[in-house]
């Protein structure tokens, strides 16, 4: 009786799922297997928020995959190891896996391919697993991907994506041991308003999105305070929902919505085919403009804990640390405001990120956090958002900045945006600190640095 492997990565979930439907069709019994890889511990990407939410996501694919006569085996440790050592257990002829991009997946895919093979088991990656059209499918002509995102939308739009795969009836597993799923309520440190993980709560999300959402996304998908935007980052970035998936259905949804939520799906293929082509560009500049960051320890500490003294920013910054996620919106704002306000190293503020978003991954995060910091793709790289514009722009009556800064939840309308102006007793009442730099003085410093005059 013939034996596979599916090596499950960040594409947790039974629905469309091309590593788990290939090693059904090539083998009599399949071994679903996910490693609590103790390289990505080492490395300081184990954080509290991502390790509860994968808690319940793993929960859920076992639940799936039981539903279907199988179950998800889990081992502890080295990935390359746990792997091997599987299948010399099993006696598995294939291994199957998504493609990665990351420098991290891509050395263990190398490393597991070797292994494998003197073992006499042959690994196959596949592609359009984590990604909607795969890293390297798109390339310009002379280049080796695309630096500039609206002429790769052209050719990703036109490019089409692959049929969606039905969940399998059956998965048929051999007599192989594994550990007790993890518990999100044994991990320390999680946020209080975290959402929980797994493809059977991300399927109802996609529902009551596509339901009720997505058709105002583009007139709203800024809101700050309504909070219209999809949520679904965290099921993505898991791979509790597929990528092609979401793309057909919002297409088939069509409309202005769901053309502007695809758009966002291909920013996150853009990026992914940047980091495919520049690894570097996790923590190295992709276009480096000779900064010299400021390290301004009280500052740092000020932006983290959300008491810049502006009420916007500290806003989004308690968002963050309550539900380990944040409006995009609000993301641009505070990433401007750390690297061209108070002009320290992106690098920092991608770290805090990868601290507490569940969300957050080496690859989106970190070119997200370059195209603000003007080292990413953004044709703009000086251009800065002043936080007091965009406040009375994406929160108008304030009633975001009342949601997260409750010290100031008795300023009425526009005027909770600027509390230092409140005079007197009135502003006296209010527990909240002096703006921590001045906005000129910020704009000033950062065009010297970048030799903009």
């Amino acid at each position: 009786m013939s034996v596979a492997v599916a090596l499950f990565t960040s594409d947790l979930r039974v629905h469309d799922q091309p590593v788990l439907r290939a090693a059904l069709r090539g083998a009599d019994e399949v071994v679903p297997l996910f490693v609590l890889d103790q390289g990505i511990t080492a490395a300081g990407f184990d954080a509290p928020n991502r390790r509860a939410f994968l808690a319940g996501c793993l929960g859920s694919l076992d639940a799936g995959l039981r539903e279907r006569g199988g179950r998800l085996v889990i081992r502890t440790g080295a990935v390359v190891e746990q792997v091997c050592r599987v299948v010399r257990e099993c006696g598995a002829q294939q291994v199957h896996v998504a493609a990665g991009v990351s420098r991290y997946a891509a050395r263990r895919e190398e490393k597991l391919r070797t292994e494998l093979a003197s073992a006499g088991c042959a690994l196959v990656a596949h592609d359009a697993v984590i990604t909607a059209v795969p890293p390297g499918h798109l390339t310009p002509s002379g280049g080796d991907h695309f630096a500039v995102f609206t002429p790769y939308f052209r050719r990703w739009e036109a490019a089409g994506t692959r049929e969606v795969m039905a969940a399998p009836r059956t998965v048929r597993v051999p007599a192989v041991d594994g550990d007790p799923p993890p518990s999100a309520t044994a991990v320390d440190g999680v946020s209080p308003g975290l959402a929980e993980g797994g493809e059977h709560r991300a399927r109802e999300r996609l529902a009551s999105w596509l339901a009720d959402g997505i058709d105002a996304y583009e007139d709203r998908h800024d809101d700050l305070a309504g909070d219209a935007t999809s949520r679904l980052s965290p099921y993505i970035h898991f791979g509790c929902l597929s990528p092609v998936e979401l793309v057909q259905r919002a297409r088939r949804r069509g409309g202005a919505g769901a053309e502007a939520f695809t758009r966002q799906l291909a920013w996150r293929d853009f990026h992914h085919q940047v980091l495919a082509a520049r690894p570097a560009a996790a923590w190295s500049d992709y276009r480096a403009r000779g900064d010299r960051w400021r390290t301004d320890d009280k500052e740092i500490a000020a932006w983290r804990e959300g008491r810049t003294g502006y009420p916007v920013v500290d806003a989004a910054m308690r968002q963050l640390l309550y539900e380990g996620w944040m409006h995009n919106r609000g993301r641009l704002l505070v990433a401007s405001f750390l690297t061209k306000t108070l002009y320290v190293d992106w690098r920092v503020g991608a770290r805090h990120f990868l601290d507490l978003l569940v969300d957050g991954d080496i690859v989106n995060n970190q070119l997200n956090w370059q195209w603000v910091a003007g080292t990413g793709t953004d044709t703009r790289p000086n251009r800065i958002l002043n936080p007091l514009v965009q406040a009375r722009r994406f929160d108008p009556r304030g009633d975001y900045v009342r949601r997260w800064v409750p010290e100031l939840a008795g300023l009425e309308g526009a005027a909770v945006h600027q509390p230092w102006k409140q005079a007197g007793q009135n502003r006296a009442r209010f527990r909240y600190p002096d703006p921590i730099v001045d906005l000129g003085e910020g704009r000033a410093r950062f065009s010297l640095a970048r030799g903009l005059g």
